[in-house]
């Protein structure tokens, strides 16, 4: 198996295809600008070309975070 000895820089890795939220977004498939949004994809309502959202952070209902060493303690059940 190949090991890769240096660590993966996202600035030399290339453009990288992806939904900009508030931004005009055409496809890279047919070149029209109309999306259907979901939570982690954006899909091209003419042809079907399905991108990710490059929002930046990660959004939406029942999300755990955890912030810095504080425990949790467990749901009663």
């Amino acid at each position: 198996m190949y090991q890769f000895k240096q660590p993966v820089v996202p600035g030399r890795t290339g453009y990288r295809v992806g939904y900009r939220m508030h931004e005009v977004n055409h496809c890279p498939g047919c070149g029209n600008t109309q999306w259907v949004i979901g939570r982690t994809t954006a899909e091209c309502a003419f042809c079907a070309t399905a991108l990710p959202i490059n929002g930046g952070g990660v959004r939406g209902f029942g999300l755990f975070r955890s912030h810095g060493g504080k425990q949790v303690e467990p749901l009663a059940a």
